[in-house]
């Protein structure tokens, strides 16, 4: 069912063929996809609330008047009460942890005085309005809603809103807006799809535009944002999940095969691939996936993406697993080994790594605390998982002494006359000969 290669099989060209034949074309998005998001978001931005209700009647089946787009105060109500016991407590905890966890990652504004008693520093400031956008369809995800509120909150966004497909009853679902209410949002709306984040970047009557969209989605709700960025600030252009397991023969075949098939469930595009340098472990890891596979309600979406982007890999020694791990970048990395901090140092290139025998994946999911919103197909060679850092803006804060102007004054002119731009020298000439004539 899943592939099984061996680093050796391929001789010299074992790591760069295996990187190979894991590898994957990028998403390419067909013309018609990107025709028709680009009608959506123009119809949005030409139409604004009247062109949300005809599309969400369209795509949703759900007729809304403007007034019904927002989530009520009777609706939120209704919500947390919905949502009690062991599934409550669970989303505060989550929530705890993950608060707790950002408050870290809290930036500084500082200064500094140079040799000349000119200041130097940073300011940091939080952005006004955020938008968060929540996948609907059959499933709930109030694990993204925490993991993307959160961040946002904690770096002081005063304005958190939430946008999410509504249901055949025209409501969001319960269990999403209990989530966000933990989270901080300050708004909800029953809007979903291209047209929600058009909404999100141009203003509606109904929807004030925001500084910021974030939060994973369909294909188009991938297009729609690439469209916006530029008007507005985006995450990323997420991509189906993934997580490379790095395994030695101490590892136990039962949790990697769990470990593989919890990303297999998310997607049918999904990338479970597990590296050892333990031939016994590789061939019980690819018998043990399908025992474990009958036991899972998504078993169709498990057992195709297993079978279309899948591999256990044998490599031969760790240092090669990793090698091959940071040439794949992936979203989550798994080093299932007995020392794993020894390894860490050797991986450049993943989203989270979990380290130990004792880290699924699925506690970065929902529990651990940082942000499950990463970078995913290999684009964590240059990107990292959503944090607080991406809901503020560093000013650069100078100001200069008259002394430092002087001292600066030689270097200023000559920068300036190298560009060919007197103006530039202008500005600094004529302050510091006047500060000379004023002291004469």
């Amino acid at each position: 069912m899943i592939r099984q290669l061996a680093t050796a099989d391929f001789g010299e060209r074992g790591v760069d063929a295996v990187v190979q034949a894991l590898a994957r074309p990028a998403a390419a998005a067909t013309r018609e996809a990107l025709g028709r998001v680009a009608d959506i978001v123009d119809e949005v931005r030409r139409h604004g609330d009247v062109a949300l209700l005809e599309l969400t009647k369209r795509f949703d089946g759900v007729a809304l008047s403007a007034d019904q787009l927002r989530v009520s105060e009777a609706e939120w109500a209704e919500a947390e009460a919905a949502v009690g016991g062991t599934l409550r407590a669970a989303l505060v905890e989550a929530a705890r942890r993950i608060d707790s966890f950002h408050r870290h990652q809290l930036p500084r504004s500082w200064w500094v005085r140079d040799e000349h008693g000119s200041l130097l520093g940073q300011q940091v400031t939080a952005l006004d309005r955020v938008g968060c956008y929540v996948p609907g369809g059959t499933a709930a995800y109030p694990s993204t809603v925490l993991m993307t509120l959160l961040p946002a909150r904690v770096a002081g966004v005063r304005e958190l809103v939430v946008v999410s497909p509504p249901g055949p009853d025209g409501r969001l679902n319960p269990v999403v807006l209990a989530a966000a209410r933990l989270g901080g949002c300050t708004e909800a709306y029953k809007v979903g799809g291209a047209q929600a984040v058009a909404a999100l970047a141009s203003g509606t009557a109904t929807i004030r535009r925001v500084d910021k969209i974030v939060g994973p989605g369909n294909i188009y709700v991938a297009l729609a944002k690439r469209l916006v960025f530029g008007e507005v600030g985006i995450d990323t252009i997420a991509g189906p999940s993934e997580v490379v397991v790095i395994a030695d023969a101490g590892a136990a075949a039962a949790h990697v095969a769990a470990d593989l098939l919890a990303q297999a469930e998310h997607d049918v595009l999904a990338r479970p691939v597990c590296l050892t340098d333990a031939p016994g472990l590789a061939a019980e890891v690819a018998a043990e996936i399908p025992r474990q596979l009958t036991r899972l309600p998504r078993a169709a979406i498990a057992e195709a993406a297993v079978r279309d982007h899948g591999a256990v890999v044998v490599t031969k020694d760790l240092a090669e697993a990793v090698e091959i791990a940071n040439r794949l970048a992936p979203e989550h990395l798994e080093l299932a080994v007995a020392d794993p901090f020894a390894w860490l140092p050797a991986v450049r290139h993943a989203g989270a790594i979990f380290l130990g025998r004792h880290t699924p994946e699925v506690v970065g999911d929902y529990l651990a605390g940082p942000s499950h919103v990463l970078p995913t197909g290999a684009t964590a060679r240059f990107a990292s998982g959503l944090s607080v850092e991406d809901f503020v803006k560093r000013s650069s804060l100078i100001h200069y002494s008259p002394a430092g102007l002087a001292a600066a004054w030689p270097h200023l002119a000559a920068l300036a006359a190298a560009e060919g731009l007197l103006g530039h020298a202008e500005a600094a000439r004529r302050r510091v000969e006047a500060r000379v004539e004023g002291a004469e």
